[in-house]
């Protein structure tokens, strides 16, 4: 069951994160203001909305995916809140500056580290959702 939830979660973080994404929020997600937190807070909504329906989806077709309504709204509330976390943008900056990366970021890095953040997140909570 592992292999199936985090597939529908990588699928939806790419839905949610490409497609799903305003321009609006890409600029102003990290914003110290309430607009940032706005654009932050709605474009990790439509993460846990879209992996939501994705996961739903799954267990309805899938024979393999069989949730519980509790531990699957949990994982959803952590994936948006690790979301809405990473896309403040310090915490890969300070990663990458604190870890021997600061020429990598100069160089494009941050969007690598960030993804790979996002996709470690779904890692665990797929990982949770199989073993409950």
């Amino acid at each position: 069951m592992f292999a199936e939830i985090f597939i529908l979660l990588y699928c939806g973080h790419l839905a949610a994160d490409y497609p799903g994404q305003t321009d609006h929020q890409a600029k102003h997600k990290a914003d110290k203001t309430l607009t940032g937190w706005i654009a932050n807070a709605t474009h990790a909504g439509t993460h846990v909305a879209v992996c939501g329906v994705l996961l739903v989806l799954g267990a309805l077709v899938l024979d393999d995916v069989a949730l519980q309504p509790l531990p699957a709204a949990l994982a959803l509330a952590c994936i948006g809140a690790t979301h809405s976390f990473i896309d403040r943008r310090w915490p890969v900056r300070w990663w990458m500056e604190n870890t021997g990366q600061s020429e990598f970021m100069k160089h494009g890095g941050a969007q690598h580290v960030d993804q790979a953040a996002h996709v470690i997140a779904l890692l665990v909570a797929a990982l949770f959702l199989a073993a409950v």
